[in-house]
């Protein structure tokens, strides 16, 4: 691995279902899991409580909500998402230099002030959803990696600690912007599962060996007959491959 993480804690598990009970009830029967996403449909469902009730849970919470707005408005944001205690978050990138310099100065306040921990700030920068000519559909010119770097570099000059990208951008990115810059990465099926609506897809063990500090995982585990086996057998995959 590229960093001394613990392979269950490298982990994120996509919460991507409707109410506040399937989410609970996933968590609870996911013991190992340290890191869930919480979405945009969940959130908009459920609301901070959910945050809290997670928590409760022992569990972290990544709040993948890609705020994008007004400098202002961003950084308004980023504090009340603080405040919750969240341990990381995402912004677009495509929201400019001022708007995630902004947003990592209010995460820096937040923390100074209640003496807790900022949560991570990651810049989602070209949807795993698109390729190269839906990109050009919405005025972008280059390829979905020219995209990927532009925005990562304007991400890291900003102040803000990694991005979210697809697996076939790990190791330009980690080679542009070193080891310490964070990348999450979700499109991330094991073999025994289907891509779905991921067009750019790795096995876990793959995007780990490119530098992957993070994996989003939904589906193969949580639709899964049993969650806490589909679990564990990604976190073996990982561990084999740590000691192989």
């Amino acid at each position: 691995m590229a960093d001394k993480t613990l392979a269950e804690e490298k982990i994120i598990i996509a919460l991507d279902v409707g109410t506040k009970p399937e989410a609970l009830a996933l968590a609870e029967r996911l013991p190992d899991a340290r890191l869930f996403k919480i979405g945009m449909e969940l959130f908009t469902a459920e609301g901070p409580a959910l945050l809290r009730d997670i928590a409760g849970l022992g569990k972290k919470v990544f709040l993948d909500l890609k705020y994008h707005d007004i400098p202002n408005t961003a950084a308004g944001a980023v504090r009340s998402a603080s405040r919750l205690g969240v341990h990381m978050l995402t912004l677009h990138a495509s929201g400019g230099r001022e708007m995630l310099g902004r947003a990592v100065e209010a995460a820096r306040d937040e923390a100074a002030r209640s003496g807790r921990p900022s949560p991570a700030l990651l810049a989602v920068t070209v949807l795993t959803s698109l390729k190269d000519d839906q990109l050009r559909e919405v005025g972008c010119g280059g390829s979905v990696a020219d995209q990927v770097l532009r925005l990562a570099a304007l991400a890291r000059q900003a102040g803000v600690d990694g991005v979210v990208c697809s697996p076939h951008e790990i190791e330009i990115i980690k080679r542009e912007f070193g080891a310490e810059f964070l990348v999450v990465t979700p499109g991330i099926r094991p073999e025994w599962a289907a891509a779905q609506d991921q067009k750019r897809v790795m096995t876990p063990a793959e995007a780990v060996a490119k530098g992957a500090n993070y994996l989003v995982i939904g589906r193969p585990v949580t639709a899964a007959a049993s969650p806490a086996e589909a679990f564990a057998r990604i976190v073996e995959e990982l561990r084999s491959f740590t000691t192989a």
